[in-house]
């Protein structure tokens, strides 16, 4: 149920803070390149998970990259809080954990409207996005956790199957499987996995650009390979660590390229997301738009999703730690009331406000990609 804030001015008046020059987060120093690979710091390895074969697999990718390996004596991760918030962000943003999934992790939970089931094959981000959806949602220090037992999680997924229809698998709830796939190869495993499953398709997402590993796997089109697209200003300021908005596009359009013209021929799609009314947004996004547009200039398999920027009380405390120079809008009197069955509540765009940006993109998307789906607007 939407309530409705007080009257307020309005979302689409201008928001000085994201007119000024973009702010490096200071609770997140040393971010790296954008476009460049994420080489942690630390590299933590539980004495389960040198157990797994594939586990010995991330390993040996680890040493390739020449990255400092500690074994510890007990399977718990420990030692990676730091003085502050701010201190124990830096840590474990700069850690690569190994671990095995709990027993936990084989009772998969629905994800809608983004796949039917979420197989998670590592919980926590290399990037630096200041409106995380994760903050909030994860147990800890936001350490890359990569789970060796991923092989176990995948066949576990045979059970989810439901006859007589295609099941969709997210793996990108809680990480951006492309931004640690050069230590992990979890991402080629889990789509060689679901190649040959005509019951199952696997989904994910990233904001990374690095995808030639990607394009020669047996992918047999049950892998929709999608990318997350902001707004020029939005990706600049607010998603540190990540490739630029070209770069992405680019790494979209060789996903979808057919194999014979060097591309994947993936499925793929674009997740815009989180979609801000930030000043002259129309031009912005206009321009992405038109960006996308020349990139596929060819026949693909073509999706999208729609997702505006929401918060939670809880998030939004998190991320005020994390970031404290952020340039995000807060102000819950801008904003309307979403409840949901459990009694919690985030803060979303006021229905008049939501209204104009879903008839925006709609119209906007139509008209370039009519034969490309809109799977919802959230």
């Amino acid at each position: 149920m939407l309530v409705s804030a007080p009257e307020t001015p309005s979302l689409f008046d201008p928001i000085p803070v994201l007119n000024s020059p973009p702010v490096v987060p200071a609770s997140a120093p040393n971010l790296p390149p954008a476009g460049k690979l994420w080489l942690p710091k630390r590299v933590l390895f539980t004495p389960d998970a040198l157990q797994e074969e594939f586990g010995q697999q991330i390993y040996a990718r680890v040493q390739d990259h020449g990255l400092p390996v500690e074994v510890l004596k007990a399977n718990r991760l420990t030692g990676l809080r730091g003085a502050d918030a701010r201190e124990t962000y830096r840590n474990a943003k700069n850690t690569l954990a190994v671990v095995n999934a709990p027993a936990g992790a084989l009772r998969l939970q629905p994800t809608p409207p983004s796949a039917d089931w979420q197989m998670n094959l590592a919980e926590g981000c290399p990037a630096h996005c200041q409106y995380c959806y994760l903050a909030g949602s994860l147990q800890g220090p936001p350490v890359v956790k990569v789970f060796a037992n991923l092989p176990r999680l995948l066949q576990n997924t045979a059970q989810y199957e439901q006859p007589g229809r295609v099941t969709s698998f997210e793996v990108s709830c809680y990480t951006d499987v492309l931004g640690i796939e050069h230590l992990t190869g979890s991402l080629a495993e889990c789509i060689r996995y679901f190649g040959p499953r005509q019951g199952a398709h696997l989904r994910f997402v990233t904001k990374y650009q690095h995808v030639e590993q990607l394009l020669n796997l047996p992918h047999q089109g049950r892998t929709r390979a999608r990318v997350s697209l902001n707004a020029e200003p939005v990706a600049r300021r607010m998603e540190g660590g990540t490739a630029p908005v070209a770069a992405r596009i680019q790494a979209l359009r060789q996903l979808a390229l057919p194999r014979e013209q060097g591309g994947g021929g993936y499925p793929v799609g674009v997740v815009l997301a989180p979609i801000m009314p930030i000043p002259e947004w129309r031009a912005h996004y206009t321009q992405l738009l038109d960006q996308l547009a020349a990139a596929l200039d060819f026949p693909c398999d073509l999706t999208v999703e729609f997702i505006t920027h929401r918060f939670t009380p809880g998030s939004r405390d998190v991320l005020q730690e994390w970031y404290p120079n952020h340039a995000l809008d807060f102000d819950e009197s801008t904003r309307a009331v979403k409840r949901n069955k459990f009694g919690g509540l985030k803060y979303v765009y006021r229905p008049d406000d939501m209204r104009t940006l879903k008839e925006f993109f709609y119209a906007e998307w139509q008209r370039r990609f009519p034969h490309a789906p809109v799977l919802y607007w959230t």
